[in-house]
């Protein structure tokens, strides 16, 4: 019997096709259906994430050609992200270890880590403290902690799972010296110290929106999602006690995805400064600790 399927190229064009036709959503490492369907293939054939050319129209095995058709019809049929699938995510060209313990990683603030949050952080190799709230697979905290060679990273999350995921991300990277991990409930679980930086990517979509995700948002934990009406609960109690933790020329980086309309009606008296991402202007936002509510 002849395969319907024979090359790298066949697969791809089935798989660009299927994910249309199931009306995929994207958004979870992937803008759309021929980068998911790229990834999928190359990862699911052992190949160069990045090097897809040369083995277009290599002849696949049989069993490869059901593996690669096995994990096509998952993420078509499941619409699990494809993240989960891998076990793996990518994030300005760090792997992680996801799964559906932790939201997938997709922070902007990864971006402005790229640059040591300068110029609001005017040294980078000079911040010794950051913390990190609602670490999930501790991704931020990684990066921070190459973003500030010289720093101790704190990190913190409500969820024993989650921290199961980010104790392994931190020792993969051989961090276990530089990167602390706390459970509990954002600084409940601290010793008193004070922090150079503070960094959350926290739960910030509102009630509204939760009911509308697309079916792959909701194999993510709802905990990691959830920000309460108008998606700022935890958002209002990171901000309350920031000053508290902060050093004086401290400064706190929050992202709230879409919610910004949100947080200018809870927080308009106070001098936030939106930064610049390959999203826009919209989706995170630094406050100084001179600028916080004490």
């Amino acid at each position: 019997m002849t395969l319907p399927f024979s090359t790298v190229r066949d697969l791809l064009r089935f798989a660009v096709s299927r994910f249309n036709q199931a009306e995929l959503s994207f958004g979870h490492g992937s803008a759309n259906a021929y980068d998911e369907a790229v990834y999928l293939v190359l990862h699911t054939l052992h190949l160069p994430l990045d090097l897809l050319d040369p083995f277009l129209d290599a002849r696949l095995t049989a069993a490869e050609i059901d593996a690669v058709l096995n994990v096509i019809e998952r993420r078509a049929t499941e619409r699990v992200p494809a993240a989960y699938i891998t076990q793996e995510a990518w994030m300005h060209g760090f792997r992680f270890h996801v799964d559906e313990r932790v939201i997938v990683p997709r922070s902007f603030i990864g971006e402005l880590l790229q640059d040591g949050l300068q110029p609001y952080v005017e040294d980078p190799e000079q911040v010794s403290a950051v913390l990190e709230l609602c670490t999930g697979s501790g991704c931020l905290a990684i990066l921070a902690a190459h973003a500030f060679p010289n720093a101790d990273i704190d990190a913190v999350d409500l969820s024993a799972p989650a921290l199961e995921v980010a104790a392994r991300n931190v020792a993969d990277y051989k961090l276990d010296d530089r990167i602390a991990l706390f459970e509990g409930d954002l600084y409940a679980p601290l010793a008193e110290r004070r922090y150079d930086v503070i960094l959350s990517n926290p739960p910030y979509v509102n009630a509204a929106s939760m009911q509308d995700l697309p079916a792959e948002y909701k194999h993510e934990p709802n905990m990691a999602l959830a920000g309460g009406v108008d998606g700022m609960d935890i958002v209002r109690r990171i901000i309350a006690d920031a000053r508290n933790w902060l050093t004086d020329e401290g400064v706190l980086v929050v992202e709230i995805g879409n919610e910004r309309h949100h947080v200018e009606a809870a927080f308009g008296g106070l001098d936030l400064v939106w930064l610049s991402t390959s999203a826009g202007d919209d989706n995170v936002f630094l406050i100084q600790a001179a600028d916080l509510p004490v």
